[in-house]
């Protein structure tokens, strides 16, 4: 088929007649999927939050456990509309602990400016800046949602002691799965024949960490999920060793302090030389 160019227009919904905020706020809400964040679903929209207005979308992923809060601001990016994201995402956190939370700003225009003001909550706030065109085309209007800025693997590290709020098993049996929790119960099998040191597992609230007896030696920090678990591992140079995984089909992401590998049933099996090559590095790393 060839294709053929058709000239179209970019429109702002801040000062169009029809297409307004609430018009926008139906698009997502019918199709969460449009924001570029994965297959979610619509939880709430213009959610009270005491004392702090209403939040515009709350969205999920029940798979991964997540839940995004969502403020749409048509026009440019300014202050209030950051400092509001940001408070929604607070309240709805301490609300519901029990999920991941990520603040997420839609507007047609972010700025370089507001760019760089998000950009100094990296490692304190997990979120996600998206800007937004509306493009029309003929009689038809087009939406196009361009992720600018994603700081949500940038928050603050679960692991720091100062998080740290003991739990016991069956928190995590009943936050996640029991089938994943007897996964971390196999990850640190391999750590124990991997490292010189011999570890257990130590249960904290927002994760499971690694206990030598005597204190926290979290070179390696475990997140079960429903299906899978997701182990941080510290390296001082991941990027070797992140292209180890991609080679061997293992789902790996960089991490600032390392990298993030997803755990699934069977992934120990299969890959599990690579696996004692990533624990050995880092245990070596740690305990070197």
């Amino acid at each position: 088929m060839q294709l053929k160019y058709t000239k179209h227009e970019r429109i702002w919904l801040k000062t169009h007649a029809a297409l307004n905020e609430k018009w926008l706020q139906d698009r997502i809400a019918e199709d969460p999927s449009i924001l570029g964040l994965g297959e979610l679903n619509l939880l709430d929209r213009e959610r009270i939050q005491e004392r702090a207005g209403r939040l515009d979308l709350l969205l999920s992923d029940p798979e991964q456990n997540q839940r995004y809060e969502v403020e749409i601001m048509l026009g440019a990016t300014d202050e209030a509309h950051i400092i509001r994201c940001i408070e929604y995402w607070d309240i709805e956190r301490r609300r519901y602990p029990g999920y991941d939370h990520t603040a997420v700003i839609v507007a047609e225009d972010i700025t370089s400016r507001f760019l760089n003001v998000l950009a100094l909550f990296s490692g304190s706030i997990p979120i996600i800046a998206i800007q937004l065109s509306a493009i029309q085309i003929g009689e038809h209007v087009l939406l196009h949602f361009a992720k600018v800025l994603d700081q949500q693997n940038l928050r603050v590290d679960d692991e720091d002691p100062a998080l740290a709020q003991p739990v016991d098993r069956s928190y995590w049996e009943n936050r996640a799965s029991k089938g994943s929790v007897q996964l971390a119960d196999q990850v640190l099998e391999l750590i124990n024949a991997t490292s010189q040191g011999q570890y257990a597992l130590n249960y904290n609230k927002h994760y499971i960490g690694l206990f030598d007896g005597t204190r926290a030696r979290n070179f390696m920090v475990l997140s079960p999920r429903k299906k899978y678990i997701r182990v941080v591992i510290h390296f001082a140079d991941p990027e070797p060793l992140m292209g180890r995984c991609d080679e061997a089909g293992l789902s790996a992401e960089k991490h600032r302090k390392g990298m993030i590998v997803v755990l699934s049933a069977g992934d120990l099996k299969k890959h599990e030389e690579l696996l004692r090559e990533l624990i050995g590095q880092a245990a070596k790393e740690h305990e070197g």
